[in-house]
């Protein structure tokens, strides 16, 4: 399994492995190109992704290439031609328009997961029972937030500060993350004492820091469902179409709900 991310600036390297990834497979043994499949994968999802692809490639062997950034990102990238197989997007809103465009196979797209947004702290004493106060009270210089024109954790972020009408008040000490992972990168490290990111990153049992959080109540902003979608690219592709199979699976169900997902129907 090989990860790459990107940030929301990195337009052109995007370009150009997108590139690569044509050469390499034009360059390899047709075999062994067929067995891979590349994956773009929303940045909050991608630690859960990555266990679940453990899970499919000790199953069956087939080797699985994550592509990992915010949503916008990664939407862009598969307008452009990306060569991926499969798209875990962070909204239902840009699969749907895959779809329309003809980019990806009709009635392949479902939820996969129901994200829920948390304001977390690296320190253990900042963030109490309820979020809102730690943001009323103020004592912090920077909040770190996803770019809400890419990230929708990133809308979502927004849409809670101005149901607090904390926005104007903030908005100076706001950073903002070209994805979610940079968005807790920036909390972890301490360049930012809050930030607003995906609860499953939080929950991550690889987490070193635990620090504080709040879990935001969903009804504070629109509702973060997760859809799936198999591209164009990836009809044709028996290893695709494992995964997607796999990704409905059981052992992937209990998973994602590790994270903190919700999932459709719940």
């Amino acid at each position: 399994m090989r990860v790459e991310n990107f940030s929301a600036k990195s337009a052109l390297r995007k370009i150009f492995l997108s590139v690569i990834f044509s050469a390499l497979c034009f360059l390899c043994p047709a075999p062994v190109c067929a067995e891979d499949v590349t994956v773009a994968v929303a940045s909050n999802f991608l630690s859960p992704f990555k266990e679940i692809v453990g899970q499919f490639q000790r199953s069956t062997q087939r080797k699985v290439i994550i592509v990992s950034g915010s949503t916008g990102s990664l939407f862009a990238q598969i307008v452009n031609g990306a060569p991926f197989h499969i798209f875990l997007s962070a909204d239902n809103r840009r699969p749907q328009i895959l779809e329309e465009k003809g980019l990806a196979a009709q009635g392949s797209r479902y939820v996969y997961a129901l994200g829920r947004l948390a304001l977390w702290s690296a320190d253990p004493d900042r963030v109490g029972k309820n979020g809102v106060t730690a943001l009323r009270q103020g004592g912090f210089r920077h909040l770190a937030i996803a770019n809400p024109k890419t990230a929708p954790y990133g809308k979502a972020s927004v849409s809670v500060l101005k149901k607090l009408k904390l926005w104007e008040r903030l908005l100076p000490l706001i950073i903002r993350g070209s994805n979610i992972n940079q968005t807790f990168q920036f909390t972890a490290t301490g360049n930012a004492e809050l930030g607003f990111v995906a609860l499953s990153q939080a929950l991550d049992p690889k987490l070193k820091i635990k620090g504080s959080w709040w879990v935001v109540p969903s009804h504070m902003h629109g509702p973060l469902e997760q859809s799936v979608v198999l591209l164009q690219k990836g009809k044709a592709h028996a290893g695709a179409k494992a995964l997607m199979k796999f990704l409905r699976g059981t052992e992937a169900r209990q998973t994602i709900t590790k994270y903190g997902y919700g999932l459709n129907g719940d």
